[in-house]
């Protein structure tokens, strides 16, 4: 047997793909410092995850693709990127890598590293329950320990024998109160008797593409039939930003009522009333910030009709999931239409009753969704190195 190493001789290997993702790396970053002073992180993230202390060898962007299209004219990159980080952690000889979603990336440097005698963590169960069923197999092939968010997510792979920690999701643990909205209109000098809208188009830059101008003509709009309504924009980079601002110009649409900010989604959606809000992660940051909604999504036609075949339930987003049936209308690819979009939540905004019931459903997931994320998330780590014969 190898001779032990402690945990500040070692450096840990861990890749995230996506905003999303580098919020969860940097809170299991910290949380498993806070436990051991001496770890060390490095491979691929975003900013968050630096400045918790990550050495980055490669921006988070080379990796945020989406839809089958896109990634394969970037296939050649992706793979050279991913050899490149399979050479350096085999180099340093590290003991444990995490694979922070992106599991078209991940999945298969895990199988490898596993491969190798690596110990490997897969944090972010892929969407196994609505598409790729199959995948689960493979995932239990590639990866030790899955870290589960969703407390249904655990069974599901009772079969393939993969250890699997329900960790619960972060975002539960700020879910926003009855109080929050007001709070936040304070913080971000929003007059409380004004109708404020939250439009979230999407983290990267591909989704920018597609939902931009389909955003922006969505509230010329609904300001012609609610004149003071306002708008709030998170985005999270000076680039996103000033790709939105430049459509926003050319459709000569800067009259519009509308604050930009810097990243601060859950700000956004904590202040809205209404929120127009492109499928993924923030659908589920939009119901912890108890802010009805409406879902809408747009990608590569090729890319629509190959998901559109497999997939296994008849929605997509993750508050729909979550409970089982339709709370969230949601307006995908050909029905992604200012008027769609428009009528919709302008309807939900008139509609008081229906948003009390979904500020009260939103509030109950955040109940059951709440966990303390980070310390069980560091333990699953911990044993992991246990295993890998480091000291904690």
């Amino acid at each position: 047997m190898a001779a032990e190493r402690s945990v500040a001789a070692v450096t840990i290997g861990i890749v995230a793909g996506e905003a999303s993702g580098d919020a969860l790396g940097a809170q299991l970053i910290h949380a498993v410092r806070e436990r051991m002073p001496g770890a060390r992180f490095a491979g691929i993230g975003g900013p968050r995850m630096e400045s918790a202390g990550c050495e980055i060898w490669h921006p988070m962007s080379k990796l945020a693709l989406r839809g089958y299209v896109e990634v394969l004219t970037h296939l050649p990159e992706l793979v050279r990127i991913r050899r490149d980080v399979f050479r350096r952690l085999r180099s340093i000889k590290a003991p444990l890598f995490i694979g922070v979603d992106a599991p078209d990336f991940n999945l298969g440097l895990e199988a490898r590293l596993k491969g190798s005698g690596v110990r490997t963590i897969h944090y972010v169960s892929p969407s196994v329950w609505a598409w790729r069923r199959k995948r689960i197999h493979s995932i239990a092939r590639s990866a030790d320990r899955l870290l589960a968010l969703f407390p249904f997510e655990p069974p599901l792979y009772d079969e393939a024998g993969l250890e699997v920690t329900f960790v619960g999701h972060p975002l539960a643990a700020d879910a926003a109160s009855a109080s929050t909205r007001r709070e936040t209109r304070d913080l971000l000098k929003l007059e409380h008797s004004r109708p404020v809208f939250a439009l979230l188009p999407g983290s990267r830059r591909s989704e920018l593409e597609m939902h931009t101008e389909l955003l922006l003509k969505t509230a010329a709009e609904i300001v012609e039939s609610l004149p003071e309504a306002k708008f709030v924009v998170p985005l999270v980079s000076r680039e996103t930003r000033e790709y939105f601002e430049g459509v926003q110009y050319r459709l000569q649409l800067e009259r519009l009522p509308m604050k930009l900010l810097y990243g601060h989604a859950d700000d956004a959606l904590r202040a809205a009333d209404i929120g127009i809000v492109a499928s993924g992660t923030a659908t589920l940051e939009a119901a912890m910030a108890r802010c009805p909604h409406v879902l809408f999504y747009r990608v590569n036609p090729i890319t629509f009709g190959i998901v559109m075949r497999k997939l296994l339930i008849p929605y997509v987003g993750l508050p729909n999931v979550f409970a089982g049936r339709f709370v969230v209308a949601e307006f995908l690819q050909d029905e992604a239409t200012v008027a769609n979009l428009a009528r919709a939540a302008l309807n939900l905004y008139d509609d008081t009753v229906t948003r009390h019931r979904l500020e009260a459903l939103f509030a109950g997931m955040a109940g059951e969704l709440r966990a303390d994320t980070s310390t069980i998330a560091a333990a699953a780590v911990a044993a992991e190195l246990r295993v890998a014969g480091v000291t904690c």
